[in-house]
């Protein structure tokens, strides 16, 4: 369930209860408010505030749902990332929405998208974000063949342990075995 806080205009965040989020996140809904107000000022126009959650995985800094008018961010990249976080991810997935209920559809990092960056927050609008994802990227899983080591992604790995498929080497051509 949806949960809101401060008041009815600010950001929904999908929590049990705002209190169990961490600083960090209240700090992120306190800057996606502050970076609504800052462009309702600027565009004389009043915007919705989306849902927020906290649940994205993988490499993705964040992303926005345009339909639906919800945010998604990721939070192990912003707990490594804060500052670049707040001050570029978070004026960007606001933008994308933005741009949306401005305009429609249109390309996701298009013209429009561009020009509300630089006119709104100063920002270059850059497609993506620079962060160190080592450790929000998924590991292999290590095999063997006579080569010596190789490493299958966590995909393939579960077709084999699913007995979906076995993999044969490209070099020596043998079957693959899981080192563990």
């Amino acid at each position: 369930m949806w949960h809101s806080f401060f008041n009815h205009a600010t950001p929904k965040v999908s929590s049990p209860t705002v209190s169990t989020l961490t600083s960090l996140e209240q700090q992120l809904l306190q800057t996606v408010e502050a970076r609504y107000q800052q462009a309702e000022q600027q565009l004389k126009q009043h915007f919705p505030r989306p849902e927020i959650t906290f649940k994205l995985r993988g490499k993705a800094a964040g992303t926005a749902h345009l339909q639906l008018n919800k945010l998604r961010f990721n939070p192990v990249l912003l707990k490594e990332n804060a500052d670049a976080f707040l001050s570029e991810v978070v004026p960007h997935e606001i933008c994308h929405l933005l741009c949306h209920q401005l305009y429609g559809r249109v390309r996701p990092h298009g013209k429009e998208w561009r020009q509300l960056m630089q006119t709104l927050y100063q920002l270059p609008g850059n497609a993506t974000h620079s962060f160190d994802t080592r450790s929000v990227t998924s590991k292999g899983k290590a095999y063997r063949c006579a080569c010596g080591e190789v490493e299958l992604s966590i995909r393939r790995h579960n077709k084999v342990l699913r007995g979906q498929v076995q993999y044969c080497c490209r070099s020596c051509g043998q079957w693959l075995q899981p080192t563990e």
